[in-house]
């Protein structure tokens, strides 16, 4: 069994915990893009980006992972970064650290 790192690690060092909504904002701005225009790019409607933006809403793990192929990054972070923020939206304040069997 392998543990595959974090693909956020050095960013979370660097800027404390990283949200999913946070990661996808992040991710968008850098691109220069549009919520309109990045939205079609990962498949989701405008309203449902803003809302996973905001934090409004926390995508399931199969949903993550069709986020993270999407933009080419390793699914096993976007999943990590789903589930802890969806631990935290319940009040439990745990690190979650997924690795591939």
């Amino acid at each position: 069994m392998t543990t595959e790192k974090s693909y956020f690690l050095k960013l979370e060092k660097q800027y404390g915990p990283l949200s999913f909504g946070g990661m996808l904002r992040a991710w968008r701005e850098s691109e220069e893009m549009t919520q309109t225009a990045f939205a079609k790019k990962i498949g989701l409607s405008v309203q449902n980006l803003n809302d996973l933006e905001k934090g409004r809403r926390i995508p399931t793990a199969s949903r993550a992972a069709r986020i993270a192929k999407k933009l080419g990054l390793p699914e096993i972070s976007l999943i990590q970064l789903a589930l802890r923020d969806s631990l935290v939206k319940e009040g439990f304040n745990y690190e979650v650290k997924l690795e591939s069997a």
